[in-house]
């Protein structure tokens, strides 16, 4: 074989192993967004409570977020083409117990399940695309992972929404996992043959204690807040959540001796003496609350408050869809590198403005309420969103050292998922705690509406309290455009002035 013949496999294999790990980061978009428009017809067809469904999507959340930076790390040192494929093949078998679950009880395991292996799955995504690609090459590359993630926020509702109303095979909402089941199998089966082993050089040691801690914190946090309200608020619930406060302060206590120790805490603590990069991780957990929040109150109240179909719902949101997407690429392309900060405060603004739209159109037309009149709050607040997402993690990396810019990635997206499932958690308190135990059918449709408003009224203030919290940022956030170590996932890339170690 010539050479050219050889760097002609070589290549070829590479951008197939991309196509692969492009395709399991896809999946995994898609199944976030996939279950929250289905969300009221497991809740109708299984007879599931209101707090178990918010452990549908809390409980993926929950273990995404605990599972992250260690998976990354797990990666680093085992090889990140087998926590690569022992995620993907973990995340199918999930889906498959998802899609068989017999109850609402057993749909909530697989779904935590699901979440922790998408946790050893999604780290190694961009760590495999940082070792397979040279420097040069890495900006298109990135370009066409943001566009897999544009896709993949696009698609999500649509497809949840058709798979749902089409019913196939009289399976009602399972296909909507199901679906995942080829996808993966033919992932890990191309994935053994196209993607190439690496680790890294010098890989942090795993922090399990801290891992531990923070899932045991967040535990007592979230359930009394998703139970309390079916519960009566019993006293053992408040005493948990209070609870909480000393289990993070050990966590804070342990983190520091672990750095100390051994230099790999779960959370480098050290970057929280950056004054943007603190403000920056509150802005991040703040909209993830608000985003959880949102988007759940939104599908119970176009397909339980309006009664509207599944598919109705979905088409209702994908003028957001669109409007997050092409702001987002304005943002990052044009409008930041010009006005800078101002641009992400002008998103939280924004995006306030289009929630006070929805509820004053929410008001204003009740119950006969059309897909149209959402159209103009949606795209109001799609655009205020885009503006946001796209810049923020570099906005929130401009004045971290190099040296722990990967453990700062982790941990941006670690508390992401966290806040995600704290709003998730709050449902309970600031929607379905406006509505009464037993509504007659006449009475659902107002209880909801109003429930709705209320939630959007809250999600409006944490808007604001975003805005604030921006001032902190910096003026002039880098642009990180090689999409190298500094954008990686899950606190991989924690050594990176070093090339990933290729195993053969």
């Amino acid at each position: 074989m010539t050479s050219t013949e050889q760097t002609s496999g070589a290549d070829r294999r590479r951008w197939i192993a991309l196509a692969i790990v492009m395709t399991a980061a896809f999946m995994d978009l898609v199944d976030v967004t996939i279950v929250n428009i289905a969300i009221p017809s497991i809740q109708r067809d299984e007879g599931a409570s209101f707090g178990q469904i918010q452990w549908i999507t809390a409980g993926y959340a929950l273990a995404f977020a605990a599972g992250l930076i260690t998976g990354g790390r797990l990666g680093d040192i085992h090889g990140r083409r087998r926590l690569f494929l022992l995620g993907v093949g973990g995340f199918t078998l999930a889906s498959a117990l998802c899609g068989f679950a017999v109850d609402p009880a057993m749909l909530v395991a697989a779904r935590i399940l699901q979440g922790g292996m998408a946790a050893m799955m999604v780290p190694q995504v961009l760590s495999i695309v940082h070792a397979t690609f040279p420097a040069h090459e890495r900006g298109k590359v990135f370009g066409l992972f943001g566009a897999v993630v544009g896709l993949g926020a696009v698609s999500g509702p649509l497809l949840g929404a058709l798979l749902t109303e089409w019913n196939l095979f009289g399976l009602e909402w399972r296909p909507i996992f199901l679906i995942n089941l080829p996808v993966g199998i033919a992932a890990v089966l191309l994935g053994r043959r196209y993607i190439t082993e690496s680790r890294a050089p010098r890989a942090l040691k795993l922090d399990l204690v801290g891992v531990a801690l923070v899932t045991l914190g967040l535990l007592m946090l979230l359930y009394p807040l998703t139970r309390g309200r079916e519960l009566g608020w019993p006293l053992w619930g408040h005493l948990m959540m209070a609870g909480s406060l000393p289990v993070f302060a050990v966590l804070v206590a342990y983190e520091r001796r672990k750095a100390s120790r051994d230099g790999s805490p779960l959370v480098e603590l050290s970057l929280f003496r950056v004054r943007s990069f603190a403000a920056g991780i509150a802005v991040q957990t703040v909209f993830g609350i608000a985003l959880g929040v949102f988007f759940l109150v939104w599908t119970l109240y176009m397909q339980i408050g309006l009664g509207w179909s599944v598919l109705r719902a979905g088409l209702t949101g994908v003028p957001f869809s669109l409007a997050v997407s092409t702001a987002a690429a304005l943002s990052v392309q044009f409008l930041v590198p010009r006005f800078g900060r101002k641009v992400l405060q002008a998103g939280a603004l924004t995006m306030g403005l289009g929630v006070l739209i929805y509820i004053w159109e929410s008001d204003r037309y009740g119950l006969a309420i059309a897909s149209w009149q959402m159209a103009l709050p949606l795209v109001v607040m799609g655009v205020g969103m885009g503006l946001i997402v796209a810049p923020l993690t570099d906005a929130i990396l401009s004045e971290v050292p190099r040296e722990h810019a990967g453990s700062a990635s982790g941990l941006i997206n670690t508390v992401q998922q966290m806040g995600n499932a704290l709003g998730l958690g709050l449902v309970s308190v600031v929607f379905f705690g406006q509505i009464a135990d037993r509504l007659t059918p006449a009475q659902v449709g107002p209880a909801f509406t109003g429930a709705f408003q209320h939630a959007l009224w809250w999600v409006a203030g944490v808007m604001g309290v975003i805005f604030l919290l921006m001032s902190a940022l910096p003026k002039r956030p880098a642009q990180h455009v090689e999409g190298g170590p500094a954008r990686d996932q899950g606190g991989q890339g924690d050594q990176e002035d070093q090339e990933p170690e290729l195993v053969s």
